[in-house]
């Protein structure tokens, strides 16, 4: 069985186009915000280590903007498909995107300006969009007992949801009250449930349907899917755990068994790719590939920082490759493949002919931002090494022209299907 039998009966378990493309534009949205944040706040990015200011901000821009929003986006359209089960109903979905969107901009501002009103009401609106979103996934997965490969990785993302999300209240209300007492280690499990946990687990569960799906291959075997997902899980258990005790061999064990579940899922992977009808990958391959050696690069950097070396250098740098290397570039390649695949889907639907991907599809300006975005890691990377202010200015330069580039190839895509409904109507 191939991996388009994922999409026998697709159109039928498809939200309203409206939803899916309201996350997907609110991420590139908040893409060219929070490259345009860290820009302002640039000569900040070598040792950072943490408070609010610029930074902190552009970091939330993208990992609640752009990270989570492409998430939920994903999720709500391609989990029905997937376990062919409804999600939950469609106001729930929509309802989540506009408690959410309103808060990563107030939390964002908060985080940045430390102003405690927009701080607040921020985390209050985007716990709740986001709880929400757990608790409709949730409900999907509970119904579902026939596609480990899938569920099992996301099981783990929504426990992890849950823990990031207590820890994100905790941290929130430290800053007004000072109730932690150690705000480091706590912001750090925080990183590290959102970075690998939740995030990091969605894209094991969703690499088993889109990525076979892309490249017309066998799906993901269950005991693979698993296996990873077992593997992560006791990772980022033992990391929890080295963190709350201060313990340097369970951060260093916790490093081992993520690299050891990374080697699972590239494993997978590698048996999906072998297996593809569709012999010569896409374009958008290069992002996910660079995401995935990037994942690779932060775990060694979380393992120096294990065996205690300077954390003003490499701490900054860990959360470079996490955000920016390993899931911003994986997030970016997806969204420009699955937006068009889902408007073409969507395209034609009152009688007309569907339209191209390769018509939607505007790859000269996708190559600009990849290559921009390419340069914007190694400069940033490289700034934070020898602490150097003006590369990271030139750095983030490079990322902002990246996604403007990204969002023009929205722009495009945009009105190319606009034009095609408005022809096929004719």
């Amino acid at each position: 069985m191939f991996a388009g039998a994922f999409m026998m009966g697709a159109k039928d378990r498809l939200l309203p186009p409206s939803i899916p493309f309201r996350f997907f534009a609110s991420a590139i949205l908040f893409h060219v915000a929070g490259w345009l944040v860290l820009a302002w706040g640039s000569e900040s990015v070598p040792g950072f280590l943490g408070g609010t200011g610029a930074v902190l901000a552009a970091l939330h821009l993208v990992t609640l903007g752009v990270l989570a929003m492409t998430a939920m986006g994903a999720a709500y359209q391609m989990l029905p498909v997937a376990t062919r089960r409804q999600l939950g109903p469609a106001w729930a979905c929509s309802f989540s995107w506009w408690l959410f969107t309103p808060g990563v901009v107030l939390l964002s501002l908060g985080l940045g300006t430390g102003w405690p009103v927009a701080l607040d009401g921020g985390a209050a609106l985007c716990v709740a969009g986001l709880s929400l979103f757990g608790l409709l996934v949730g409900r999907n997965l509970a119904q579902v007992g026939d596609l480990p490969a899938v569920t099992w990785p996301a099981w783990v993302a929504v426990g992890s949801l849950a823990g990031l999300l207590v820890l994100a209240v905790l941290l929130v209300i430290d800053m007004d009250v000072g109730i932690l007492e150690n705000r480091p280690a706590v912001a750090a499990a925080h990183a590290v449930l959102a970075g690998y946990g939740f995030m990091g687990m969605l894209v094991v569960g969703f690499s088993a349907v889109l990525v076979p799906m892309f490249v017309l291959s066998k799906p993901v075997e269950d005991r693979d899917g698993k296996r990873v997902a077992v593997v992560a899980g006791l990772a980022l258990l033992a990391g929890l755990a080295g963190m709350a005790t201060a313990w340097s061999w369970l951060l260093v064990v916790a490093c081992l068994l993520g690299l050891v579940a990374v080697g699972l899922y590239f494993a997978m992977q590698r048996r999906v790719l072998a297996s593809r009808m569709r012999k010569k990958l896409e374009p958008f391959f290069r992002l996910l590939k660079a995401g995935w050696l990037l994942l690779v690069v932060s775990l060694l950097v979380a393992l120096a920082l294990a065996f205690e070396a300077p954390v003003a250098r490499l701490a900054p740098l860990w959360a470079w490759l996490l955000v920016f290397g390993w899931l911003l570039s994986f997030a970016t390649g997806i969204l420009q493949r699955i937006v068009p695949f889902l408007a073409s889907m969507h395209s034609g639907a009152k009688g007309g002919k569907p339209v191209l991907l390769s018509h939607l599809t505007h790859q000269r300006l996708l190559d600009l931002h990849a290559a921009l975005h390419g340069g914007a890691l190694l400069l940033m990377a490289a700034a934070m090494v020898f602490d150097l202010t003006s590369l990271a200015r030139l750095a983030a330069l490079s990322g902002l022209a990246g996604a403007l580039a990204f969002a023009a190839f929205a722009g495009v895509l945009m009105t190319r299907y606009r034009a095609h409904e408005r022809r096929s109507q004719s």
